[in-house]
């Protein structure tokens, strides 16, 4: 199985970045923007989970879920992958938004738990320097992204909090349009411990 670990951020956070966007969807024939359903953000990513791994890797999930208080998070501040003169991703950029010295050491402990978790559940874990965001388009040539992380600097998006995270495992070719179907195989409560297997993340992208 393919699967994932992710923070989806709730509908009224989606719903006011896809308004900042619905605009400027065809303003550019190179990009091909992700729908707004499917952005969330990627804390690990599994290309291989085999079967009788998943229910370790489930009660390891939700024991980091527990070492980790909710806290705020926001939208803002663009980006590209792999970098912005040839920029074949264009993003925008998630921050912890918390009274703490470093508050962006929130989001890197949960990715960081993550990983652990699917680490100990003896998972490859894809490798790589965390920087939490969101996927917002793709090039289908490299362009120089320069005035396309300006616009996306102008969006400052609403504080939520971050209150879980959910394991989806991906059905690659089997939603609409070619993308890839989404089932959520877990919900984890920070700070809590509660799972829900039965919550239903929504539709994203290939991470």
């Amino acid at each position: 199985m393919r699967m994932f670990v992710a923070v989806i951020p709730p509908t009224e956070i989606l719903e006011g970045l896809a308004a900042f966007v619905e605009p400027r969807r065809e303003a550019d024939g190179p990009l091909r923007w992700t729908h707004p359903d499917q952005w969330h953000l990627t804390l690990a990513f599994m290309a291989s989970v085999t079967d009788h791994r998943l229910d370790e890797l489930t009660d390891r999930l939700e024991r980091a879920a527990v070492r980790r208080s909710p806290f705020d998070a926001r939208i803002g501040g663009g980006g590209a992958f792999p970098h912005v003169a040839r920029a074949r991703v264009l993003w925008l950029g998630v921050s912890a938004v918390t009274a703490e010295r470093n508050p962006s050491d929130e989001l890197t402990r949960l990715t960081a738990g993550s990983r652990a978790a699917a680490g100990k559940a003896g998972i490859d874990v894809g490798a790589g320097r965390f920087r939490p965001h969101l996927t917002m388009a793709r090039f289908r040539v490299p362009v120089d992204a320069t005035r396309w992380i300006r616009v996306l600097d102008a969006y400052a998006g609403s504080t939520w909090t971050v209150e879980e995270i959910v394991l989806i495992e991906s059905h690659l070719g089997e939603g609409a349009h070619g993308r890839p179907r989404y089932e959520s195989r877990g919900t984890f409560a920070l700070g809590v411990g509660a799972v829900d297997p039965t919550r239903v993340a929504p539709t994203l992208p290939t991470p």
